[in-house]
């Protein structure tokens, strides 16, 4: 059984921002977005807050991109695509009707597992440095 961890001020500024971003943020990011209204905040009480969110489940890495680890606090199933240009990180919707079926079964039957659930990661070019105007 867990003990009950309460949300202080700043770990409650840090939730809701990291709930709140779609753009799957850095720490640093976090920490730069709050600075203005808690003058007091440190990057150290940043880190310390995204690794109790993991450890918690609220949040979870989505990996290193660009030297930096980018975060999720989007916690149902889906893929992303990240940019190989800009890191811009986007999210795919996903599940089983997503992943086709048939990739379930053959991977289940040639590693003799059961999948519960699966991570994506698309490579590519977004439409921003595709110079697509179909953005």
């Amino acid at each position: 059984m867990h003990a009950k961890r309460n949300f202080s001020a700043k770990r409650e500024a840090i939730y809701k921002l990291l709930v709140s971003a779609k753009n799957h943020p850095t720490a640093e990011w976090v920490y730069e977005s709050l600075k203005p209204e808690i003058p007091d905040l440190s990057l150290g009480t940043v880190y310390r807050n995204i690794s109790v969110f993991r450890e918690m489940g609220l949040i979870k890495s989505i990996g290193i991109f660009n030297g930096q680890e980018r975060f999720d606090a989007d916690m149902s199933q889906h893929s992303h695509f990240i940019c190989t240009e800009c890191f811009k990180i986007l999210d795919v919707p996903s599940g089983k009707k997503f992943v086709d079926g048939n990739i379930y079964s053959f991977v289940e039957k040639e590693c003799n597992v059961t999948i519960k659930s699966h991570n994506i990661i698309f490579y590519g070019i977004c439409c921003m440095c595709n110079n697509s105007h179909k953005c």
